[in-house]
């Protein structure tokens, strides 16, 4: 399938700004799959082009937190293979799905989590559980938000910072770290499933990918400032007015 140069373009700047989202946040694929639909992209390919790209600023941001230390080990070695399980059972799932059945679907997904962006509440850090469960807590949100990831992913690493903080008792920058552990497995996962049976795009992929891993590095480094009011605001922007785009064309 063919993709226009201005399309492209405006494909890579998304690339770009969603792995600045991404990294300081989550919620980038809530802007990257969304564009891959709106350009005609199929949901298998926009999907598993989606995970092509996603995995470098996932991996990105990730060695950027890895760098300022503020990864736990212990937790990492719990997280990342069960989310890398997690994610290869999402994506054999949705690949399993007719396709003429999964763009409605998406469209629900994508104004579900857009819905819990808009009106969860304000998060703040509880009570550290024992080490005990924690592990089990980790492992808990690494396999079910894994395999979220490899079905649909848009909202993960979102989804991932909120349960760190609530579930663990983690600050917002310290599980925004650890988020990205759990996030750049599953990503992986689902890239090497999508891979092998042919849903990503390389033409598309390569591209946003090169964005997404500059946007990632830049948004690590953004991430301590804070300014995720103003990040959550511009992404619920944006997919607004990409859901009322992808729910005219089902509509018509």
């Amino acid at each position: 399938m063919d993709i226009a140069l201005p399309e492209l373009a405006l494909l890579t700047s998304v690339a770009f700004i969603a792995g600045v989202v991404d990294a300081i946040a989550g919620g980038g694929g809530l802007l990257t799959l969304p564009a891959l639909l709106a350009v005609g992209l199929p949901p298998h390919l926009a999907l598993g082009t989606n995970k092509g790209q996603s995995v470098f600023g996932s991996g990105a941001a990730l060695a950027g937190y890895a760098r300022a230390r503020m990864i736990d080990g212990r937790l990492a070695r719990i997280g990342f293979p069960l989310g890398l399980v997690g994610s290869l059972a999402g994506a054999a799932l949705v690949m399993l799905l007719d396709p003429s059945l999964l763009r409605p679907v998406v469209l629900v997904l994508l104004v579900a989590v857009a819905l819990f962006l808009a009106f969860k509440p304000a998060v703040a850090s509880g009570i550290a559980p024992s080490p005990k469960k924690a592990a089990w807590l980790t492992a808990a949100l690494a396999l079910g938000l894994g395999a979220y990831d490899g079905f649909f992913g848009p909202g993960v690493g979102t989804f991932l910072i909120v349960g760190f903080v609530w579930l663990l008792g983690m600050p917002v920058a310290r599980a925004s770290a650890n988020a990205k552990v759990v996030n750049f497995a599953s990503n992986l996962a689902a890239l090497l499933l999508f891979a092998q049976r042919g849903a990503v795009l390389p033409a598309v992929a390569a591209p946003m990918a090169a964005a997404q891993l500059a946007g990632g590095f830049l948004g690590a480094r953004l991430a301590a400032r804070g300014g995720d009011v103003l990040v959550r605001r511009a992404v619920l922007m944006v997919v607004t007015a990409l859901v009322i785009k992808l729910g005219f064309d089902l509509l018509h």
